[in-house]
């Protein structure tokens, strides 16, 4: 946030700003960048939280399931935040329900600590910033605006607003269920897991 700097000849502070004005409110983002194909979807919303990533992934997952009716399983890579880390329970909790909702059979792999930028995601980052780069993101409207502008591959991304669920952490009990339903690399047991639905799709 910027601080008000100028004033006028009797020392009254005017509205001048010394950094960009404040945003009217808080937009963080979330892309999935589909290797195979190239395919970019940017989602914005409020919160930076467990909960709005793995909305945002349903909201994906609805958007693209019916030109991938073969897929029974999805490798994601991820960073290893604290929004979305292996040990987050409630990021967890959300998985689990997600391959459940979708059939899917979910492979996370985690790039070590301080390694992020091997993340392919992170090239877009680049891309989405060279095109906002000097206009002040005041808004939702200005921000969609110049995220529909960029391409990656030479195609524009889906670009949405998601209304991220609010959930609790869940219970002792509730993790204990949780926890056996993920299956991690006994060499890597943060950065490999692996979280088979209840009734996997296409079968």
């Amino acid at each position: 946030m910027g601080k008000k700097t100028r004033t006028d000849q009797n020392g009254k502070v005017d509205q001048g700003w010394d950094h960009d004005p404040p945003a009217e409110e808080k937009i963080v983002p979330f892309g999935i960048l589909m290797l195979s194909c190239g395919l970019l979807s940017l989602y914005f919303g409020n919160s930076e939280t467990s909960d709005f990533w793995c909305d945002s992934l349903k909201t994906w997952w609805e958007s693209v399931r019916s030109a991938n009716k073969r897929i029974r399983r999805l490798v994601i890579y991820l960073d290893n935040g604290p929004k979305n880390s292996g040990v987050r329970k409630l990021f967890m909790k959300r998985l689990v329900e997600f391959a459940d909702w979708s059939g899917l059979e979910l492979h996370l792999i985690y790039y070590p600590p301080y390694h992020s930028k091997y993340n392919p995601i992170e090239r877009c980052w680049s891309s989405l910033q060279r095109k906002w780069n000097g206009v002040i993101l005041k808004y939702w409207t200005i921000v969609e605006k110049c995220a529909q502008r960029m391409k990656w591959n030479d195609i524009h991304p889906t670009v949405q607003w998601v209304d991220s669920t609010i959930n609790p952490e869940p219970t002792k009990n509730e993790w204990k269920q949780i926890n056996e339903r993920i299956v991690r690399s006994k060499s890597l047991p943060k950065y490999d897991i692996t979280i088979t639905p209840k009734n996997p799709r296409g079968r």
